[in-house]
């Protein structure tokens, strides 16, 4: 058989840009939902599906055999302050072959991408020998691997091979590090704040802490391909009866990154380190993550994520190199994300093979420059579905 069919490229367009044009901030994925369900069927996906927690599932194959999931989210981050970008966030504005706006790059484009691999597969009349399953995936942004691991684990369907479309520039992503979310609570002793000296103030008493913080981060372990450990205060508040009085209490939120080898007892017991040298009175916590899907479903999560990495001889990616090389005739570079993706649970905790391809850039994700080529887009589809075929074979 010769080369797949993609007869309809612009439809993939305006379908990433009806996708960016709809706002889905986490819990909120509803409309973008309905949209993606409606595409997949409109494309001619064997089966469409919501489950209870909103994550919308497509099938094209035999119904049987081994699985090939394209995961990809459908939330975004916020805008921000609008008046901080040059174009409309929900705009979907196309100008020299750049589509922009909120989710272009991370990573309704890589969506849309995944659909219509679907359409190349349906209009070049391929019968997969398995099934490969498109999902959008909600809550992503706030607690990577959660809505995966409800499609697993609650849902019951487990693939054999993952790819996540996160921005990779039409390269391969193999890996990265592990994220926890620690939550510091220090307590003080309010008083007046004319008279602080019959007081203890928390916020002094927190901020000996985040200079201890600070210094940890030179001792963190370095891995050859992740690279070294980090660690960044990100959010402080207080509490206290009014502003002429001092905070009785103080919490701080920390981003710790794990590289290889490094451990949720590891960060603890660095932490706590730091609390016992500073003394004061300080708890320490992992977050939990609880929110309430758009579908009405209640969820909840530890926010602490492994690092993993997947071996450069793993036959999905040797697999995807070879169809990158054919089809866009480079050979990709093999690397690996800075930011957290879903690959924390199905390849960090369920062990299943996974990569990351997708089009966009890294560096536009959460900015206000968000965008992705229209040329990649193309791209991404048609590699998304030869890689199908290869993974899956034909009946």
């Amino acid at each position: 058989m010769g080369p797949l069919k993609f007869n309809d490229p612009d439809a993939l367009v305006a379908f990433a840009q009806k996708l960016v044009r709809t706002p889905s901030l986490s819990t909120q994925e509803g409309e973008v939902a309905a949209l993606l369900a409606e595409e997949m069927h409109h494309v001619g996906f064997h089966e469409v599906f919501v489950d209870r927690m909103g994550n919308v599932i497509g099938r094209i194959g035999r119904n049987g055999g081994k699985k090939l999931f394209y995961d990809g989210h459908m939330d975004t981050v916020g805008v921000g302050d609008p008046a901080a970008w040059k174009r409309d966030p929900y705009g979907g504005e196309i100008q020299n072959g750049v589509l922009y706006g909120r989710g272009a790059a991370d990573m309704k484009g890589a969506l849309a991408a995944m659909v219509y691999a679907g359409r190349i597969l349906v209009d070049s009349g391929i019968e997969l020998g398995g099934d490969l399953y498109v999902v959008g995936v909600t809550q992503e942004e706030p607690c990577e691997g959660l809505a995966v691991r409800h499609i697993i684990e609650k849902e019951g369907l487990r693939p054999d091979w993952v790819v996540i479309g996160e921005p990779t520039d039409l390269q391969i992503s193999r890996g990265h590090r592990g994220r926890i979310e620690f939550q510091v609570t220090v307590q003080g002793r309010s008083c007046h704040a004319s008279t602080p000296e019959r007081g203890v103030n928390a916020i002094y008493e927190a901020a000996r802490i985040i200079v201890g913080l600070e210094l940890l981060a030179s001792r963190f372990s370095q891995d050859s391909f992740l690279g070294r450990g980090s660690i960044a205060v990100t959010e402080i508040s207080t509490k206290s009866s009014s502003r002429n009085a001092l905070p009785d209490s103080c919490t701080l939120y920390i981003d710790r990154r794990l590289t290889a080898g490094e451990t949720e007892a590891k960060a603890l017991a660095e932490i706590r380190r730091v609390l016992a040298r500073e003394g004061g009175n300080a708890t320490l916590e992992v977050s939990e993550y609880r929110d309430v899907s758009y579908t009405g479903y209640p969820v909840e999560a530890r926010q602490s994520f492994p690092s993993w990495i997947t071996a450069e001889d793993e036959p999905l990616l040797v697999t995807m190199a070879s169809v990158i090389e054919d089809l866009l005739g480079f050979v990709p570079r093999i690397g690996k994300w800075a930011f957290s993706t879903d690959g924390v649970y199905t390849a960090g905790v369920a062990g299943i093979p996974t990569i990351g391809f997708g089009p966009g850039e890294e560096r536009y994700a959460h900015t206000t420059e968000e965008q992705v080529r229209i040329k990649d887009l193309e791209a991404a589809a048609r590699v998304y579905a030869e890689l199908a075929v290869r993974m899956l074979g034909k009946q």
